[in-house]
């Protein structure tokens, strides 16, 4: 009874059965119709050796014989791979003698202190050999502590109930080196669960029988109906004890090893890497040129060219730098675009290297490749220190085109945000970087330059550099003024101190200058979007009515969308509300066309998303700012996924009309900025300055402005594990994104009549493999989904009246959706058993509702549409 481990009897030898399984399928999925496999074999324990200074320390040896691989379930014999296989056949001659060869471990007090085998054998005969040896480690008291077994160095917990013991360990605290990496987005990252126990059943102080479950769930946050599980069991039950060998003597275990079989070598029983290699896989060139066609630019919005650019990254990840080089280096110009989206995206050093070799940033001619790169690194779902040190100095060298200047510092904008985002934010190229940025803001003299930084920290979003944003918001030149205030608000409202407020109440009641109305607009955004106090929003209530003409209009729309939508701020609303001088018909009864609106695209139990439009107009009719939104949410956390903003100012000169207060000296200017996943790109230019405009107008095709075109990957997730029976598993899911964004804006000066149109095209391809890789059978699923939209925002004004007639259209084409899952389980000779299963359906397409006055608006402008047709310019 003194013993703390299970103790064997003298000259005994234990005869049990020892099964392990394994099975891969859907989280929710019953076990029954589960892809997967069964080793069983008989296990011989006895007992060599008894320290005679220490009862409880102990040398046994462990043998596996007969060893059997069959179906986890029952299959029809057409279905069964191993049907008609012998065991020798399935692993091979020499697999099986060395898995048959017997083992050693040495027990002090039930723990595993050393573990013995052969030299030179298998590494994944060595780990099943290492998962049945994990088993015999348990202690018989209740209690928790670190052990080390196959999985690693892990918290294990016990909980002993007479002769019952019961095993908990924590698989995420284990210590073990396996290949992980995640999405840099929580909603577009995968969720995983992995537990483990074993339960003892003990008989007469040593082992009845074991049973040990382990599972491993993967789910994809924005679809947890996509995801995978896999499950492995052990069990070892006693089924004779009978009349074994003497013990050695020996003073020492060295001693008994010596006699018994000196070949026997001290191993870790941790795990070691294992990795089967890959027959029959074709080259990298090989697979480019079997997907090449459906990554052609006209193929861009469909599914099959994201799945075509997930499958390529990932045989870009297992290639050379010259293997990448030599198709870079031979293919047209069509398709390098997409070859250099793919190439950056697969974020291995030999990409990264092969990729800045290729390009020249001295050289303006390849100005769409330098760009498409830098676009690949903003969206990098797990950028390292290497890519940003690498683009910081691009950027302090010569850069032939100033736009590709421009887009460098607002990527490094990115990636500073991403690393920081990862506790990488005293990493000497991230310091550097931030360094760069905010010291060459401050010396900035030209306003391209100060635009320039003031974008790249929108990507960034350091905390210290809100006082410099302050100052810029407050002091700044019109179009400077307003970017400022924009960055301000991509802020966490954490981050915005009573200074921040003071400064936007200031610039919206334009206490110290008069500001613009895009900016003012921001402010009060900002204000009504932090926690306002009462008196905040009492005094922007009373300024409604003393406003420009559009602004009072916009302002009452926002107000009216924070209590319709039930926003954080519609309480202390409310409450100002019933104040009759801040809440009265005089003040909301303004005439415009200028408006806010959110609404839900979609309401799941997963994730959530809401668009929202707003548009500002000035006195004349003539857009000035529409700002569309889309964003996901799940419980925890919120993604940006598109913005598209239409700026235009200093147009009223085309119909001759008076600007607003503070807009006179205003250069014409068009233009369009969008962010796409959190990351802000470089904005761009529709014209800019009157000459521009009507050499534009008078040669203008009407035919939309590309903003971004390209291949994006999302989601980036793989995650190795170590199962506790010895295989090792994997689960690889990829998401990526084919997209195509473009915007217009028309004029007919003959009908008073503008148009603005944001074309999103996107495709959608995720792909999860969760495999299970034993070197002689390997058994997994595969999960694909895909689908395709289109999202329209056409805004059509007509300035002929006042006020004028104002229509905003957001429509969604009809959207197919496909799923498809196929459970395999395959031999390296080829025999494979596959079962799949498909789901296909539609979303009906729809026009997005808008606020009631937009859809009287729409009927007046069609109706009077009918009545005059005519062409555009």
């Amino acid at each position: 009874g003194h013993t703390t481990g299970p103790s064997l009897n003298n000259d005994k030898l234990y005869k049990f059965a020892y099964s392990a399984e394994v099975y891969v399928d859907r989280v929710k999925a019953s076990l029954q119709r589960s892809a997967g496999y069964r080793i069983s074999s008989g296990v011989d324990v006895n007992l060599l050796w008894r320290n005679p200074d220490n009862d409880d320390n102990q040398l046994v040896k462990i043998t596996m014989k007969d060893v059997q691989v069959e179906n986890v379930n029952e299959r029809p014999a057409a279905k069964n791979i191993f049907k008609g296989k012998s065991t020798e056949k399935i692993i091979g001659k020499e697999y099986l003698e060395a898995l048959q060869r017997p083992i050693l471990i040495e027990l002090v007090r039930g723990k595993v202190k050393t573990f013995y085998s052969y030299q030179n054998e298998p590494g994944f005969t060595q780990n099943i050999k290492r998962g049945l040896a994990s088993l015999f480690q348990l202690q018989l008291h209740s209690g928790s502590s670190r052990e080390v077994d196959i999985s690693g160095k892990c918290s294990t917990t016990y909980h002993v109930r007479q002769d019952q013991v019961t095993k908990i360990k924590d698989l995420d605290s284990c210590e073990i080196e396996k290949k992980r990496f995640t999405s840099h987005s929580r909603i577009l990252d995968v969720s995983t669960k992995a537990t483990s126990a074993t339960v003892y059943v003990l008989e007469d102080s040593f082992i009845k029988s074991i049973k040990a479950e382990e599972n491993f769930v993967f789910v994809v946050n924005y679809r947890r109906r996509t995801g995978a599980k896999i499950v492995s069991k052990q069990r070892l039950e006693l089924k004779s004890v009978q009349a074994g060998m003497g013990l050695i003597a020996a003073k020492q275990v060295t001693g008994v090893i010596k006699t018994l079989d000196p070949s026997y070598v001290a191993m870790p029983l941790e795990a070691e890497p294992v990795k089967s290699e890959c027959k029959k896989c074709p080259s990298l060139s090989e697979h480019w040129q079997s997907i090449r066609e459906q990554m052609h630019p006209d193929k861009l919005s469909k599914p099959e060219a994201a799945k075509s650019f997930l499958s390529f990254i990932q045989n870009i990840r297992k290639a050379t730098k010259e293997e990448i080089l030599k198709i870079i280096k031979s293919e047209n110009k069509e398709f390098l675009p997409q070859v250099v989206d793919a190439v950056t995206s697969a974020q291995t050093p030999e990409s990264l290297e092969a990729v800045l070799e290729f390009l020249d940033f001295k050289d303006a001619s390849t100005f769409i490749l330098q760009e498409r790169f830098l676009y690949a690194c903003g969206f990098a779902s797990r950028p390292s220190e290497t890519l940003l040190k690498s683009l910081t100095e691009k950027f302090k060298g010569d850069v032939a085109s100033q736009e590709i200047r421009e887009t460098l510092v607002i990527v490094m904008g990115a990636l500073i945000r991403k690393l920081c985002d990862r506790e990488g934010c005293k990493l000497p190229a991230v310091v550097e970087a931030k360094r760069l940025i905010l010291n060459r803001l401050e010396k900035a003299k030209k306003d391209d330059n100060v635009q320039m930084y003031l974008l790249a920290l929108k990507n960034a979003l350091l905390p210290e550099a809100i006082p410099v944003l302050l100052k810029y918001a407050e002091s700044g030149e019109g179009p400077i003024s307003s970017l400022a205030a924009t960055v301000l608000q991509r802020y966490d409202p954490s981050f915005l101190t009573k200074e921040v407020k003071e400064t936007m109440n200031r610039i919206y009641h334009q206490t110290r200058k008069v500001h613009e109305k895009t900016v003012r607009t921001t402010a009060a955004a900002i204000i009504l979007n932090s926690n306002p106090s009462y008196m905040e929003v009492k005094n922007i209530l009373l300024s409604i009515g003393e406003l420009p003409m559009e602004m009072n209009k916009y302002m009452l729309s926002m107000i009216q969308d924070i209590l319709r939508f039930e926003m954080p701020s519609s309480k202390t609303v409310r409450q100002v509300l019933k104040d009759m001088r801040a809440h009265n018909y005089d003040r909301f009864s303004k005439m415009g066309s200028s408006s806010a609106y959110t609404g839900y695209i979609t309401r799941g139990p997963d994730v959530s998303s809401t668009y929202s439009l707003d548009i500002l107009y000035s006195g004349s009719g003539i857009l000035r700012r529409s700002n569309m939104n889309i964003r996901v949410f799940d419980r925890n956390t919120e993604l940006h996924a598109i913005q598209v903003v239409l700026e235009a100012q200093g147009l009223e000169s085309i119909i001759a009309a008076t600007p607003d207060e503070g807009e006179e000296n205003l250069d014409s200017f068009a233009g369009m900025s969008a962010i796409l996943f959190d990351f802000q790109l470089r904005p761009v230019t529709f014209f800019q300055g009157y000459g521009d405009l009507m050499s534009k107008m008078l040669s203008a095709t009407g035919d939309p402005m590309n903003v971004v075109k390209g291949l994006v990957l999302l989601t980036d997730f793989l995650q190795e594990v170590q199962l506790q029976s010895g295989p090792t598993a994997s689960a690889e899911f990829m998401g990526g994104l084919a997209i195509d964004i473009s915007g217009g804006m028309e004029f007919s000066l003959w009908y008073r009549e503008s148009k603005t149109n944001v074309k999103n095209r996107v495709a959608m391809f995720v792909a999860g493999n969760t495999e299970v890789d034993s070197f002689f059978v390997k058994t997994g699923m595969e999960t694909t989904l895909e689908t395709e939209t289109a999202l329209d925002f056409i805004s059509t004004v007509q300035f002929s009246q006042y006020p004028f007639l104002v229509c905003m259209q957001m429509d969604r084409v009809d959207s197919p959706f496909r799923t498809h899952m196929t459970k395999y389980e395959s031999l390296p000779s080829g025999r494979r058993y596959t079962a799949r299963r498909g789901k296909a359906a539609t979303l009906a397409g729809n026009e997005y509702p808008l606020h009631q006055e937009n859809s009287n608006m729409c009927k007046k402008v069609f109706g009077a549409k009918s009545d005059s047709a005519g062409s555009w310019f």
